[in-house]
């Protein structure tokens, strides 16, 4: 299965928003903070850049007043065109002024997530992760220990997100294998993340992708397996507003 991945800065996006759907507007509206209004509008930004090179519509603010964004009930993104579900699955992730789509067919199960190597105490890898991760992360060198966490933490969230479950679900039912790892940072490398949870009868297996640049961890998983991500091309996709042309 393809899956395509794009990611966009505060700095791409529109200083207006008269590319927001009317429901979207309306929400940007009842943010009260201008941190959480600007990563609201950047993920909206990124996932409409991202909607209109999957769906083959033209990048213009007509076009993107038609892709509406609405939270389902668990809270995951779901795209709508011309208040019909697009035929398209979404993952949405932003952290530190940077935000990533993933898209793949509709009906697919997948999560992205993106995440900066920081230092994380020795209780938050106690609280969330297995015995076996913190094992490996005690043999991890000092200097990679923090890429190491963030990776693994990545990896779960990306998985939660698939679940239409995110936090509410303990992380600790989702265990992350790493099957390799790429010394090329524009390459991703591949691992697989197992839910199981007893109590909900629950059993899944999904297939991923992890890559590290920049000191930031990429992650997506899905179901079906999904291929190496398609990174999306903006070059031939320009796109045009009434205070701006695109050269």
């Amino acid at each position: 299965m393809n899956v395509y991945w794009l990611e966009q800065t505060i700095a791409d996006v529109p200083e207006d928003t008269d590319w927001l759907s009317e429901n979207e507007t309306a929400s940007l509206h009842g943010l009260r903070f201008p941190k959480r209004s600007d990563e609201w509008r950047l993920g909206r930004w990124t996932a409409k850049r991202a909607l209109s090179i999957f769906l083959n519509v033209p990048a213009d603010p007509l076009v993107f007043r038609r892709i509406d964004i609405r939270p389902a009930p668990s809270g995951a993104p779901e795209a709508f065109f011309d208040k019909q579900p697009a035929a398209a699955t979404i993952s949405l992730s932003h952290r530190g002024g940077l935000a990533a789509c993933a898209v793949a067919v509709s009906g697919a199960e997948m999560g992205c997530d993106v995440e900066m190597a920081e230092p994380r105490s020795n209780a938050f890898v106690a609280d969330y992760f297995t015995v076996e991760e913190q094992a490996l992360i005690a043999r991890a060198s000092a200097a990679d220990r923090d890429r190491l966490v963030a990776l693994l933490w990545s990896a779960k969230e990306s998985a939660l997100k698939a679940l239409h479950e995110g936090l509410r679900l303990d992380t600790r039912c989702v265990v992350v294998s790493l099957l390799e790892a790429s010394c090329d940072p524009k390459s991703w490398s591949r691992m697989l993340v197992r839910y199981t949870d007893e109590h909900r009868n629950g059993n899944r297996l999904f297939h991923g992708w992890w890559r590290l640049c920049d000191n930031v961890l990429r992650t997506v998983v899905a179901a079906p397996p999904p291929d190496s991500p398609i990174p999306l091309a903006l070059s031939e996709h320009c796109f045009e507003s009434a205070s701006s042309l695109c050269a």
